[in-house]
């Protein structure tokens, strides 16, 4: 059975300034949920470069892997962040390989470094959208003057959003 599912984008990366930790910000479409997810320096700096379509010398992890899929004719056509436990965070590449649906497990970070790079759709399992809730990880009412993570992202530097470096 298909779970319900939203839409999310990338709205950038950002650090936490406790942990000294790169986040990835992913916000519904109508920018009222937003979802942290700590990830890793070398992932933030993936999904940076895929965000803003930086060309390196040689290709990297994930470029190599779009140009995998590219070579292959093999498309992916969403990201689905399907599952928490333990405050793991749990996604599937779904591939359209001939016609045919193939579902890969990944990391979310590198499901998003990928997503960002062929502009495929990241969405978010409804059962995860409730346990980050229970959790206290899911920021409601994203545009509310009173939410928690639009005020530490309003005070960070916008130099931060989508140009996280090593």
């Amino acid at each position: 059975m298909e779970q319900e599912l939203m839409e999310v984008k990338v709205m950038g990366i950002v650090v936490d300034a406790k942990a000294s930790n790169p986040v990835v910000v992913l916000v519904d479409l109508n920018g009222q949920k937003a979802l942290p997810i700590w990830i890793g320096v070398f992932e933030a700096e993936a999904i940076s470069r895929g965000l803003e379509d930086v060309v390196t010398l040689r290709p990297m992890t994930h470029d190599l892997l779009k140009q995998i899929l590219d070579t292959l004719r093999t498309s992916l056509t969403r990201v689905v962040i399907n599952d928490i436990k333990e405050n793991t965070f749990y996604a599937k590449l779904y591939f359209n390989v001939e016609g045919k649906e193939l579902i890969v497990d990944s990391r979310p970070s590198d499901a998003i470094a990928l997503a960002v790079r062929v502009k495929a759709p990241i969405f978010i399992a409804q059962s995860v959208v409730e346990a980050t809730k229970s959790l206290g990880l899911l920021a409601t009412r994203f545009l509310d003057e009173q939410d928690e993570l639009k005020t530490i992202i309003e005070n960070m530097n916008p130099d931060d959003f989508g140009n996280y470096k090593m």
